[in-house]
Order: structure tokens, then sequence, then C-alpha cells
């Protein structure tokens, strides 16, 4: 196990979307039902409730925050004051909760949905990835996806990648000029035991990946050669650069999922190591 820098914070139910945004880290916390921020030397920040359970987190080009709502299946937009607002409906291609997102440098928010409902003892079955376009209109972006969870854009917003963590492997699309995904490929598999949930770019191509069944995050070149691999002791859940030299690695970790056991709990935590190869420019 490697030791963490730091403790950056601690004392919440469960973590996910971890993302470094004008000097913070911004993150929902699943349970708790709110987005949070995180400045250098100041305590954390909550932002904003989402009673439908956070996750995915993106930013527009207006600066405007959009939020993944998981259980309404919404993705809202948040000013920066008061309330928050319908920027797309994903229930008419999501087939179960929404998750993970990402936003591109167009405005674009490609958003994932879990696909089937695990804990209510479905089976596994795949899922359609969403494109949300700028102006809130919904599309259908890809489909078979098995848990669509973290994502990433590469090659400067042009490439997608996102974690299926049910397949145990990182999937790339091209996005084309008229925003379709295409040339659909194998980027990494992890190694047997792992599987990805959270995952973020460096400046080198490179894609960290939580996996929160080993504990670790991996440094995964396209093929799947390891660069990298911090064992966290605990459940690695999600990740990101950034920090103030963007040479910070922020680990969402947890000791449990089920929202009873995180609620009494409270032990969801960020972690943050020294990195040496810094953040890709942001999208």
């Amino acid at each position: 196990m490697v030791a963490p820098e730091k403790i950056a914070c601690d004392g919440f139910t469960f973590i996910e979307g971890p993302r470094w945004h004008s000097g913070a880290l911004w993150f929902s916390d699943f349970y708790d039902e709110a987005v949070f921020r995180l400045r250098p030397g100041q305590s954390v920040e909550r932002v904003v409730a989402v009673p439908q359970r956070p996750s995915g987190l993106g930013w527009l080009p207006d600066g405007d925050l959009l939020i993944a709502s998981m259980l309404d299946k919404t993705v809202y937009r948040y000013a920066g004051t008061g309330e928050l607002i319908c920027h797309a409906d994903l229930s008419t291609v999501a087939e179960r909760r929404i998750n993970d997102m990402v936003v591109d440098p167009k405005g674009r928010a490609w958003v994932g949905n879990f696909g089937f409902d695990l804990p209510q003892g479905d089976p596994v079955a795949p899922g359609t990835l969403a494109r949300i376009d700028p102006d809130g209109s919904v599309h259908a972006a890809a489909g078979d996806l098995l848990f669509a969870n973290g994502m990433a854009l590469l090659d400067g917003g042009d490439t997608l990648v996102v974690a299926e963590t049910f397949r145990g492997c990182l999937t790339a699309f091209d996005i084309a000029s008229d925003s379709r995904l295409c040339g659909r490929r194998l980027w990494a598999q992890l190694p047997e035991g792992a599987v990805p949930d959270g995952i973020c770019v460096d400046a080198e191509g490179a894609i960290w990946v939580a996996s929160p069944t080993t504990g670790t995050v991996l440094r995964l070149a396209e093929g799947g050669a390891i660069l990298n691999a911090i064992d966290t002791g605990r459940q690695a859940i999600a990740c990101a650069l950034g920090g103030e030299d963007s040479h910070t690695l922020f680990v969402s970790t947890a000791v449990a999922t089920d929202r009873e056991t995180c609620l009494a709990a409270r032990s969801a935590r960020i972690e943050a190591y020294a990195v040496a190869v810094p953040a890709a420019g942001a999208w």
C-alpha cells in the first residue's frame, strides 16, 4: 500500500465524479445528495443539493456546471446561484439510473447509465450511452455498454474513452464531426480481478483507472500496459488529476457502497498522491 501525501477530505458517505476545475476539486456525495467543492487551504464547501443523487460533473463552455442526477435520469444545469435547471431528461434513452458524465470542448455531454439494477437482482444487461447536445437535445450515442462508468477525453476532445465495469475494460470511440461515435475499439483490458470505475487522463495520454475490487489505481497505456500502480488499501472509486501544480492525483476511496452502511460509517474520503506526469489540458 502506498501512503497518500495527505487526506484531502474525509467524513463523507460515498464520493463520485471528482473533477479539478477553476482551482478547486469538485465532487458528488451520493448519499449526502449534494455537490461539494474543495479549494486548496480551505474547508470543504457544500455547493448545491441534488435530491435524486448526484454523480457525474462537467462544465459547459459558458462556465455553468452540469450535474448527472442518477435516480430521476436528469442532467441539471447550475449557474452558481439559485435553483437547478433541467438541462436534459434522459429517460427516453437511459435504461436504468444514469451515472458518470464528461463534457467535451463543444459543450456536448456524454452520459452513461447502469443498464441494469444489480441491487434489485436484475441480470447483467447492456446500457446505452447518451449524448446531450448544447441545446439540451438527447441522442442515443452508443449501445452494448456493460455498466458504463468513468469517462475521459483524449486527443484534444476527439476521442471518448468509456470504462465498462462489467467487461473490465476501457472502450474508445472517435467523435466524428457530426457528433456520431465511430471506430469503437478496445483501448485497454484491465488485469484479471480489476474493474474500472472512475478514470482520468494525464498529459502523456495515459489513463489512471480506479479499481474498487482491487483497491488500486492503475496508470495504463493504450493496449493495457501498466505504467504505475497505487494500492490504497480501500475500495478505489474514482480519480482526478489537478492541484495547484497539476501533479496531484486525487482518489476517492470507500469501505462500503450500500446506502445505510455508508450513511452510518461516513468513512468515504479523498486521498491525494503526488505523481510525476501532470494533468492533461482541461476540456
